[in-house]
């Protein structure tokens, strides 16, 4: 007489081995070449007329020279734009951000704390808190408002050290930058 599995075996077997497939296919991808993207915005000027050719986006602007080697957070402070760089020197991502009143010197310095979400001293509910350094007892860190909205003007010569993005290049800055990792700050 032969014994028969259970269905419950089945399927716990079969769940099992799909769930090693899945997990082998994810370590070969993420083992793989990364693309290099940017944060697609959004423009404001007419659509092209129907028949021409759509215009050209330019390439995103290089990583700046004096920004160190190996695996970094890129921060520029005249481009107000950062690059995510990977171990081998290329940049995985670049967008531009909003600076606070405080900023930083140029320098390096290393993610030192994460905060999931706070509010921030402008008074909005963020996210993505990054904090690489301080400056005149200001904390100075990277993040993206919870609505991802842009930040308003600082008011009343009150000093704010956010750096802020868009809402997906906060998300891909959180999964970047652990801490640790070093960021490098250029003029």
């Amino acid at each position: 007489m032969s014994a028969r599995l259970p269905s419950w075996a089945w399927v716990t077997g079969l769940t099992a081995g799909a769930i090693v497939a899945v997990a082998f296919l994810a370590v070969q991808a993420d083992g793989g070449p990364h693309p290099t993207a940017t944060a697609a915005r959004p423009s404001a000027s007419k659509p092209a007329p129907k028949g021409s050719a759509a215009p050209k986006e330019s390439a995103p602007p290089a990583v700046p020279n004096a920004s160190g080697t190996g695996r970094r957070i890129v921060y520029s402070l005249a481009q107000h734009r950062v690059w995510l760089v990977d171990a081998s020197d290329a940049a995985r991502r670049t967008f531009t951000v909003w600076a606070g009143t405080v900023s930083p010197d140029p320098g390096k310095y290393s993610v030192y704390t994460r905060k999931d979400a706070t509010t921030g001293s402008d008074g909005v509910q963020i996210e993505h808190i990054i904090y690489f350094t301080a400056k005149s007892g200001i904390n100075i860190a990277f993040s993206n408002a919870v609505d991802g909205s842009s930040p308003p003007p600082a008011s009343g010569g009150k000093q704010t050290g956010g750096i802020r993005m868009p809402k997906a290049d906060g998300t891909a800055l959180w999964a970047f930058g652990t801490e640790g990792t070093q960021v490098r700050v250029v003029k």
